[in-house]
């Protein structure tokens, strides 16, 4: 099966490159200042002048979009990076070794699991500043037991392959065996987790930033334009529809593509 035979990937392949274009280009694509404030212009319908409306501050909801944008990309990336470093670790080490070491480290994963995410998320910026850096360490450190969990199942089943075996008869170490060996065998599924992963940790801080928790203003961050809309949603549903659309989007996009480079992987197809 090739990659590209699903229609379906194309589309979510489409809308996460857009997404990165539309970030990395924002000062060029972005038709405003995203911080100008213009009390005169607040809450003025789309038109040509304001593509998707302006605030309550009379900022360009288009521009403040875009620059949005940035903020998602960002916050995905380094969270979802910072779970891959975490999850593949203790994956790693877990599968590995097996026995005790492995019945530890799995106790503690399901006792991670045991946790409602999103209240132990609350309950962490309770206490810390509320702002990006922090956003994107507890939504790390928060989203690495399904990709423990993976990495492990991978290791199970490799250590025991004519290869490893080879390699520790060579004298091969530990550390060399999961580094060269295991773990390169084993990114199939932790590339597949790391798509889908972005897609929840996105969704993730724009819930974080609508309950004022997450990116704070004036700061644009899809989130927060959507609290901001909140208010004034029965006169301008511009401040709120558009926000919604793309971040509707870009999710249904990371999902459509972790979904295909499952079916990719997935040998028995």
């Amino acid at each position: 099966m090739r990659l590209f035979d699903n229609k379906l990937t194309v589309v979510g392949l489409f809308i996460t490159i857009s997404l990165v274009v539309l970030a990395l280009a924002a000062p060029l694509i972005a038709s405003h200042d995203p911080a100008q404030i213009n009390i005169e212009e607040a809450l003025l319908s789309p038109s040509g002048r304001h593509l998707f409306g302006t605030d309550g501050l009379g900022r360009d909801i288009f521009s403040r979009i875009v620059y949005g944008s940035r903020i998602s990309l960002f916050v995905g990336l380094i969270a979802v990076g910072i779970a891959l470093i975490i999850g593949v670790i203790i994956g790693a080490v877990s599968g590995y070794y097996g026995g005790r070491v492995d019945n530890f480290i799995m106790r503690f994963v399901d006792m991670m699991l045991c946790f409602p995410t999103f209240f132990l998320m609350l309950s962490v910026i309770a206490v810390l500043e509320p702002n990006i850096v922090n956003i994107m360490i507890i939504i790390g450190i928060t989203g690495w037991m399904g990709i423990a969990r993976l990495v492990r199942a991978e290791m199970l089943s490799l250590k025991e392959r004519e290869f490893i075996l080879a390699a520790r008869a060579m004298g091969a170490s530990d550390l060399r065996i999961i580094t060269r060996h295991l773990i390169p065998n084993a990114i199939e599924p932790v590339l597949v987790s790391a798509v889908l992963g972005m897609a929840s940790a996105i969704l993730t801080e724009s819930g974080l930033s609508f309950l004022g928790l997450g990116v704070q203003p004036p700061t644009p961050s899809w989130g927060n334009i959507l609290m901001e809309g909140k208010g004034v949603l029965g006169v301008a549903w511009w401040n709120m529809l558009f926000p919604g659309i793309f971040i509707l989007i870009t999710v249904l996009g990371y999902n459509l593509l972790g979904e295909g480079l499952r079916d990719f992987f997935d040998k028995r197809k």
